[in-house]
């Protein structure tokens, strides 16, 4: 007599599984899961990126985009204020080929800010005027270039106004040609190694007292030489010479 084999009972059917250890399914977890490095889409249109460090030689960034996805953009002609690492920038284009820095958005250290272009700039108000004003140092400087071996710096205007409370100027020469020079002070101070002047007409006025100390004085007078005041006094230690062709005393 055959015996049919029997089914699989249901309850050794429907036994549980086990679960797997922990450390067995960690390495399935990382295969499955994408990378984290994985370099993120193209980027088109209009974006906010953080910027992680610039060089300092161009106008290109290294951008960190949402996601982590880094980038190196252009800055744009049209945004002159240079931007610096950890300031949030707006980036715009086609592309990760066609991208630029054009604007930005806040600056991670707003105490410091440069402006700069590679080439000449030129501010120009066509119906005002242009005010630059500082409620700190205001420094002018010009460095010497390719294009300018010499630093130079140029005013020009019809009429200047310069008020300064004190000012220290340090040159090699200095050079002024002008038609009318006017001073108007409490007192004047000049040490010089060297005075050498000349005038076709002089004329000098003292209300109170003149001093003279000099070694030598040579006076000389092509015409005539008038000494003249209330009381003269003439004094000498050794000598007093005084020839001419004619002497008229009293």
């Amino acid at each position: 007599m055959t015996t049919a084999a029997r089914p699989p009972s249901t309850a050794a059917a429907a036994a549980p599984t086990v679960p797997r250890p922990a450390s067995e399914l960690e390495p399935l977890l990382r295969k499955s899961s994408p990378a984290k490095h994985q370099p993120g889409p193209a980027v088109a249109g209009i974006s906010m990126a953080t910027v992680v460090a610039c060089d300092p030689d161009d106008d290109f960034c290294e951008l960190m985009l949402a996601g982590g996805h880094r980038m190196r953009c252009q800055r744009a002609a049209s945004c002159l204020l240079v931007p610096a690492p950890g300031d949030t920038v707006m980036v715009a284009g086609t592309g990760d080929d066609a991208l630029y820095i054009i604007a930005v958005v806040a600056q991670a250290d707003k105490r410091q800010a440069t402006l700069a272009v590679d080439g000449d700039l030129r501010l120009q108000s066509k119906r005002g005027g242009i005010a630059i004003r500082s409620a700190g140092a205001l420094e002018l400087q010009s460095e010497t270039s390719v294009a300018t071996s010499t630093p130079q710096w140029k005013l020009t205007a019809e009429r200047g106004q310069c008020n300064v409370s004190e000012l220290d100027y340090q040159g090699a020469e200095l050079r002024v040609g002008v038609l009318v020079t006017r001073f108007l002070g409490r007192a004047c101070e000049v040490v010089l190694d060297r005075l050498h002047l000349l005038t076709r007409s002089s004329f000098r006025i003292t209300e109170e007292v003149e001093h003279v100390r000099a070694g030598q004085i040579d006076i000389q007078a092509s015409q005539t030489l008038r000494l003249h005041a209330k009381n003269t006094l003439v004094t000498s230690k050794e000598l007093v010479k005084v020839d001419a062709e004619q002497i008229h005393m009293g």
